[in-house]
């Protein structure tokens, strides 16, 4: 890999993992979804270091060229964060309608007691 490449690349990831720690330092990002960001940020740092570990894992899945191997990997990534997302938002929509019918059912009974006081 060229110098100016390695270059990008590493400083790239780095300033990834700077925006990462400075929002969960600002509490804008939550501590469980930075994990996986700041291991993305590291697996970016290793792969821009270690060029040949990633020759040697597009050798492993049989692609021809690192390039193709990062865009799967980053297609993979994207997925598998849609996917997370998917199971939390349906949970939350969950939580929402229970909370919502408990406060009708709440509602109900007040109004149920206010009549019985006037």
């Amino acid at each position: 890999m060229p110098i100016v490449q390695k270059i990008f690349a590493l400083s790239v990831s780095i300033i990834l993992l700077i925006i990462i720690i400075e929002l969960v330092r600002r509490r804008k990002l939550r501590e469980e979804y930075s994990v996986l960001w700041i291991i993305t940020g590291i697996t970016i740092i290793i792969l821009s270091i270690w060029y040949k570990l990633l020759l040697f894992i597009t050798k492993l899945i049989g692609a021809v060229v690192p390039t193709s191997t990062l865009f799967l990997f980053s297609l993979l990534f994207l997925i598998l964060i849609s996917l997370h997302f998917s199971v939390k938002i349906s949970m939350l929509t969950d939580k929402l309608k229970e909370v919502s019918q408990e406060i009708a059912l709440l509602r109900a009974r007040m109004e149920e007691k206010w009549e019985l006081s006037e």
